[in-house]
């Protein structure tokens, strides 16, 4: 092994070993399958940290199964994301002076697949780097021939079924993309706004009304203005007409629950081509459906002619002028509004009237929900299962249709006359239809949303398109599928229309089990964005950079000065010295014990570093056991007969193996990465080590056990890397060929990924021989004296004088047996033991250990006396607050009303702590 542990050596040479050699293929039993689908990334560009870290955890997921002996698939894919692919080609086009309409169809659909070709180099780079051991061959795009056939063949059954159909309906509309986009990818962004009350005079003569709206260049599209029916004020004008200001129509007077009493006037204008409540209200009263913008949201021709063609905001200026101006303006609020804002333009969105496919949803969501309420899926964390059954039992239409030219056209063809015939092709269409050469058909020019593939994507990337080819049987032996791993904000985009279209059309839904993850925010706690300049980069990060190379990543696709000079400054406050290289290994530790279910995941590369030393604190462990075992032999033993020493690490090991174990079936990952971090830190590299050193040094101990310790010394490091391989896979991997050897494991032209994962000895577990009070006791010595070398200046090399005094005769007994170990560890010269009450003839420092009934002291001879008592000065201070905050509760009233196991347990901690004080007071009394 090298001297250093670097993962540059390491990382790139394990990778394109493992893919070569085939391990990423699924093995193991086939009557065990295990399969993730993996959410596919959108080919826009690059993997950021929310993939990192899912992808950390579903690598581990899929590693851990493999070593468990299942037959695991890890199913890979990129999604061709529509909008948001179509926006960043065209960006890409304006770079060269080219503009989407400059190109034909055909020309724009190449453009997109060259960048798509791009962007997946890019992703399946990143993803090599992160580790991840998919089964590359079946890397599926939702674009690619199968997963189209799939598309098309489920958007025909629907519409067969009746539940797909075509109308003119309200829909989001971006006039930015020129495109309707589905609620979901609706932002409400609070700004300040007004509210415009506005005279609307009754169509006679006699009066008016005063209307407020937060929109008035919508009021030329006005069909009626309503009032509540329960309103006193306005019953007598329900049914009479009003005129429309700034022009000439007349429109009615309506009553409808819908109006608010208590908001502004009572009086609302209805528009239902522009306001999907209007659009509601204008059905029931079958009101006038006018749409006054075009699709880039200009006035259009059915408004004055003074304000056609005029942009939306700025025809709400010159509106509002003429209103004063022609005396109809009463009054102007400032008003917070809620305004929708398009996900992937930040454009304003409109409500618009459109042409457009819808699905029905009903009858597919009823069906999910009867599946979920007898468990399928399963949810975890559990609450977010709530999140996704009230979305379906409020579940609407979904209008599927996109005006884009990426994506899986629609397979609909029109004639002359409009109308459409829905078919695989035009031939099938021609056919099916007797249709002759001189019938003219035109295919539709809309394509699907992206979420519409998406939902298939759990059984179309596993082959469900070709369902009896011999060579894709992974329809048959992985779905459905194990667990999906994705996060809360996408459970109303995908998970749900994934369970509704799996059960539709495989009559399964397609995993037993949703992981819900949280988002990765920075250290601060905001969202990564670019426009915020807190954006990372996972490779970044495994490879480090320098300062000034982050901020002109961060930077350089900014347009205005002032925020660039912000983003450097924060930039620069933040990571003065850039960002060190940490590897993937550390990079995925911290992922894992970041994952801890909230929905908010803080990410401060601070602790990238200390992974990193983990890392290497492992590595230098490594180099210890092969130094101590090279050319020295081996014996296996049975546990009982191994030194007390090594029967305890396996104790310890087994729990370990148990709690990782556990928390794998519950995807605690945090909880697994902790175990595993203080068993390999303070367990086996700060104790079992050094206690090994007392064994193979000691001139009194038998060569026998001496064998016995070097065998555990490898058996549980060679453990510890099996235990730590899913989610330290390169580390672990380098590490294993080299500890295998000596315990006669072949490792040649093998892998660690394909070795059995530890599983549980519970008779070393339930073993009674220890109950591990001696192992402890000697630990707790060895600490609080090296706490008092470190506290009192002592040099951690310099042999000191120890006595200990107290304890019971058994307490005693334990440490005389170990007393070569504590001298050893502790670098002691002397130890004596003092009768309770006897004292030195030289000043000490000194601590406490105290259990139930017994106190130990331990001092050590002392000869700086300041800084003794500065130490026991700042030890009493801590104790003092520790025992007023335990009196407090004591002698709360209340306290007695608390569970007798919590009252018990305050007690007897509070009896610890007054005897610790007590006897910290006794000590620096004694000071001279």
């Amino acid at each position: 092994m090298e001297k250093t542990f670097n993962p540059k050596n390491i990382e790139q040479k394990l990778y394109e070993h493992w893919e070569k050699s085939g391990y990423f293929k699924p093995s193991g039993d086939k009557d065990q399958p295990y399969c993730i689908v993996i959410p596919p990334p959108n080919v826009t560009g690059s993997l950021h940290m929310g993939h990192g870290f899912q992808y950390s955890i579903m690598d581990t997921l899929i590693r851990y199964h493999r070593m468990c002996g299942d037959h695991t698939l890890w199913q890979f894919g990129t999604d061709h994301a529509g909008i948001a692919t179509q926006l960043v080609v065209e960006r890409e086009l304006v770079k060269e002076g080219i503009k989407r309409s400059d190109l034909t169809r055909e020309e724009f659909e190449k453009r997109a697949f060259l960048w798509k070709e791009k962007s997946k180099n890019w992703i399946f780079g990143q993803s090599r780097r992160l580790g991840i051991s998919v089964d590359w061959d079946r890397e599926r795009f939702t674009l690619d021939e199968g997963l189209t056939k799939a598309v098309q063949k489920v958007f025909i059954e629907l519409f067969n079924e009746g539940l797909i159909y075509r109308g003119k309906r309200l829909a989001n509309w971006d006039p930015v993309l020129h495109t309707a986009v589905s609620d979901l990818e609706v932002n409400f962004i609070e700004k300040d706004g007004s509210l415009w009350y506005i005279r609307y005079p009754l169509e006679n003569g006699d009066g008016e009304l005063i209307v407020a709206t937060t929109r008035p260049e919508t009021m030329l599209g006005d069909a009626a203005v309503a009032v509540n029916p329960t309103d006193p004020r306005y019953k007598n004008l329900v049914g009479k007409n009003i005129k429309l200001p700034l022009t000439v129509k007349v429109i009615p007077i309506i009553a409808d629950d819908y109006v608010d009493k208590e908001f502004g006037t009572g009086c609302v204008k209805i528009t239902p081509a522009h306001d999907f409540n209007d659009y509601q209200v204008g059905l029931r009263h079958k009101l006038a459906q006018i749409n006054i913008l075009t699709p880039d949201a200009h006035l259009n021709e059915n408004v004055p002619e003074e304000y056609q063609g005029l942009e939306r905001f700025i025809a709400r200026k010159k509106i509002v002028a003429d209103l004063e101006a022609n005396n109809f303006l009463v009054k102007i609020e400032p008003y917070k509004n809620k305004v929708p804002v398009g996900d992937r333009s930040g454009a304003v969105l409109e409500p618009y009237l459109t042409d457009q496919w819808f699905v029905k949803m009903r009858s597919l969501a009823d069906k999910t929900i009867e599946k979920f309420k007898h468990g399928e899926p399963k949810f975890i964390p559990e609450n977010w299962g709530k999140t996704y059954l009230q979305w379906l039992e409020n579940i609407e239409d979904w209008c599927i249709s996109r005006q884009l030219w990426w994506g899986h056209r629609i397979p609909a063809w029109y004639d002359e006359n409009g109308k459409y015939y829905v078919g695989e092709n035009e031939t099938e269409i021609r056919a099916k239809n007797n249709f002759f050469k001189d019938v003219i058909l035109k295919q539709d020019e809309d394509v699907l949303d992206t979420w519409f593939s998406s939902a298939l994507w759990p059984f179309s990337s596993l082959g469900w398109e070709k369902p009896d080819d011999e060579n894709l049987p992974a329809i048959k032996e992985f779905y459905p599928t194990s667990v999906l791993v994705t996060g809360f904000d996408i459970i109303f985009f995908w998970v749900a229309r994934m369970t509704m279209m799996g059960l539709k059309f495989t009559q399964k839904i397609p995993f037993k089990e949703v992981y819900i993850t949280g988002l990765i925010r920075d250290s601060k706690g905001q969202k990564m964005s670019k426009s915020k300049g807190n954006v990372l980069d996972p490779i970044d990060l495994i490879d480090g950079i320098n300062l000034e190379d982050l901020i002109k990543k961060r930077t350089s696709h900014l347009m205005l000065s002032s925020q660039t000079k912000e983003i450097e400054k924060a930039t620069r406050d933040e990571f003065p010295n850039g960002i060190p290289p940490s590897g993937t290994d550390a990079l995925r530790f911290t992922f894992c014990a970041l994952a801890t279910q909230s929905r908010d995941i803080n990410f401060d590369v601070k602790c990238l570093e200390g992974y990193r030393n983990f890392c290497t604190k492992l590595w230098n462990a490594t180099r210890f056991v092969l130094m101590n075992v090279e050319n020295q032999q081996l014996e296996k033993v049975d546990f009982a007969s191994r030194h007390k020493f090594d029967r305890w690490i396996l104790v310890e090991l087994h729990k370990i193996i148990e709690i990782v174990h556990e928390n794998f079936k519950i995807y605690r990952f945090d909880l697994i990465a902790e175990a595993l971090y203080k068993f390999i830190w303070n367990n086996y590299c700060d104790w079992y080590l050094e206690f090994s050193k007392s064994i193979l040094n000691s001139e009194n101990i038998d060569e026998a056990l001496k064998r016995g310790t070097r065998y555990t010394l490898v058996e549980v490091l060679e453990t510890i890397l099996r235990l730590i391989h899913p989610i330290m896979p390169f580390i672990s991997e380098e590490i294993w060929h080299s500890v295998a050897l000596f315990l006669d494991i072949q490792h040649e032209n093998t892998s660690l990924m394909v070795q059995k994962y530890p599983i549980v000895d519970v008779k070393i577990i339930n073993d009674k021989k220890d109950d591990w009070q001696e192992v402890n006791l000697i630990k707790e010595i060895i600490s609080k004296v090296r706490n008092i070398r470190s506290e009192s200046g002592i040099s951690p090399q310099e042999k000191v004088d120890l006595f200990i005094r107290g304890g019971s005769t058994s307490q005693v007994s334990l440490i005389t047996n170990d007393i070569a170990a504590i001298k050893f560890l502790a670098k002691i010269q002397t130890i004596d033991f003092l009768d309770k009450g006897k004292e030195p003839d030289y000043q000490y420092a000194s601590a406490i250990i105290v259990d139930e009934i017994h106190t130990i002291e331990i001092a050590v001879k002392l000869d700086n006396l300041d800084k003794e008592k500065s130490r026991l000065e700042k030890e009493i201070a801590k104790k003092e607050k520790d025992f007023s905050a335990l009196k407090t509760r004591l002698d709360n009233p209340n306290f007695s009303k608390a569970p007798e196991a919590v009252q018990e347990k305050t007690k007897l901690e509070f009896a610890k702590v007054s005897s610790e004080l007590e006897k910290l007071k006794e000590q620096i009394g004694k000071l001279k």
